[in-house]
């Protein structure tokens, strides 16, 4: 990712959350982020038959999460796979919106089993990744929870994300390390 970019991101989900009154440290409701920027989301099986999502997921598990697509009349869409879990359905949701936070657009187009796919460049995924863990789990809601000893099991329960997008965060934010070397610091005193 560019310098400074991930100091950008944390701005732009503190600011983002604030848009909807959300506390630093409060649960994000990613569907009412989706509705408050006007953004639609419907599962893939209202568009495909779920037999062909179950055929494409046998075929390359987790090959389709998620997918936006910018219609005319400047309706914009997500379209999110139905087959997967409500945390990393969550996890996908917030990953497009981050594509549309940050304006990205889409690079090129690959086929897979019949199937057609729109991508981001790699440095684009990098950066959607990083917002949608700082909109969904911002160092203020992870602090909380790393002092409170929770788990990245009990995270992604409580906070309707992915296990591993709670693991990614704790400890690509510095959380952990934060905490462990303020716990240090205080029984050394």
């Amino acid at each position: 990712m560019r310098r400074g970019f991930k100091t950008e991101a944390e701005r732009l989900a503190d600011r983002t959350r604030a848009e909807l009154g959300l506390q630093p440290h409060a649960h994000m409701p990613i569907r009412n982020l989706a509705a408050h920027l006007n953004i639609e989301i419907h599962p893939a099986d209202h568009l495909v038959d779920r037999a062909e999502l179950e055929e494409l997921d046998e075929l390359q598990p987790g090959a389709f999460s998620a997918a936006t697509f910018h219609l005319p009349g400047g309706r914009t869409v997500i379209v999110c796979n139905p087959l997967s879990e409500i945390g990393r359905t969550n996890s996908d949701i917030a990953h497009e919106i981050a594509h549309v936070l940050l304006n990205h657009e889409i690079r090129e187009i690959q086929q897979l089993a019949g199937h057609t796919f729109f991508t981001c460049n790699p440095e684009q995924e990098e950066e959607a990744n990083w917002l949608a863990g700082c909109l969904l789990l911002p160092r203020p809601l992870l602090l909380r929870e790393a002092y409170a000893a929770s788990t990245p099991d009990l995270i992604a329960e409580k906070h309707h994300v992915s296990v591993p997008m709670a693991r990614y965060r704790l400890n690509a934010s510095g959380v952990l390390l934060q905490v462990q070397r303020s716990r240090a610091g205080r029984s050394a005193r």
